[in-house]
């Protein structure tokens, strides 16, 4: 049987817990103030109470027996650090890992957000029925987790899945990377945002959000279907990109963009079978992800268990 393990998203802003039984259900819940500026050591002392809170939800006579952590990038999984992700600038250079696990006296695992909420998705969510999968986050930013033949594909450098800075005009607007054209620029929310103030006229108008003009779409909004009709089409030519290159059928989107479901999807669906062979094109499936919030939580519960040798 299954282990209790617990999950914990470590946001920018948030931190999300969750304890998870042996039926992968999360059975309780924690939410705390991430405040990374204060280092990682008052980081750490609130995961640890939050998992003390998490323990009195327990049956009689079991206990947690591992914990794995997620966090945005860049981070090394293989020796638990997290390097310097933009979004924790007081955890840059942490050996979250030991930290933990000496604080907890738990085995302990550390994976990028994304891989964690591809691995939740492909275990118990859209890609249960799989053998291999492409998660593709559509938010801030956009990136993807690769999983072939079950296992995480990383590359060399850990750096897989930078989908969100493809080329799709090279003369395009200049993106924060300090390339143009890049898929972000069409298919992020800020961008999704920035595209919409545009057609309005009002390029300075800072309350519109990604998420906004989803919701305008899905209203009726005229002009903002059109900055999604544009963010799916550019979704298609990702898709079938890595469709060509890496041969698998599967794509699945979340994030909070994703939230648009067949307002962003369906133009992507359109867009595949032009920018790839028809023999390709006509396998991928593009779904929305099932498991929403809770993919991380229960990636990371998932790796959480590998520690302890239970796949």
């Amino acid at each position: 049987m299954a282990a209790w393990a617990v999950g914990v998203d470590l946001g920018g802003t948030k931190i999300e817990m969750g304890l998870v039984d042996s039926g992968n259900r999360i059975v309780a819940r924690r939410r705390m103030p991430t405040s990374a500026d204060e280092g990682p050591q008052p980081v750490v002392e609130r995961i640890a109470q939050g998992v003390a809170e998490l323990e009195r939800a327990l049956p009689t006579g079991q206990r947690i027996a591992a914990l794995g952590i997620c966090s945005p990038g860049p981070l090394d999984p293989e020796t638990g650090w997290l390097i310097d992700p933009p979004n924790l600038p007081g955890l840059h250079n942490t050996p979250l890992r030991k930290m933990l696990a000496e604080r907890l006296a738990l085995p302990v695992r550390l994976e990028h957000d994304a891989k964690a909420a591809a691995l939740g998705e492909f275990h118990f969510g859209a890609g249960r029925s799989a053998q291999s999968m492409v998660y593709v986050v559509v938010g801030t930013g956009v990136g993807a987790a690769i999983i072939t033949d079950g296992h995480l594909y990383r590359g060399e450098h850990n750096f897989a899945g930078e989908v969100g800075h493809i080329t799709l005009d090279r003369n395009g607007e200049l993106c924060d990377c300090g390339s143009r054209g890049c898929t972000e620029t069409y298919l992020s929310g800020p961008w999704l945002a920035r595209r919409y103030r545009r057609s309005l006229g009002f390029e300075d108008v800072a309350d519109v959000t990604g998420e906004q003009v989803a919701r305008l779409a899905g209203q009726g909004d005229e002009l903002a279907r059109q900055v999604m009709a544009q963010a799916g089409e550019a979704l298609g030519i990702v898709v079938a990109t890595m469709a060509m290159i890496l041969s698998i059928d599967l794509y699945v989107i979340g994030g909070g963009v994703a939230k648009a479901g067949d307002l962003l999807l369906e133009p992507a669906r359109r867009t595949v079978p032009r920018y790839s062979y028809q023999s390709v094109g006509s396998r991928v499936r593009i779904v929305t992800s099932q498991r929403g919030g809770d993919g991380p939580i229960l990636g990371c519960c998932y790796l959480a268990r590998q520690a302890l040798g239970q796949d």
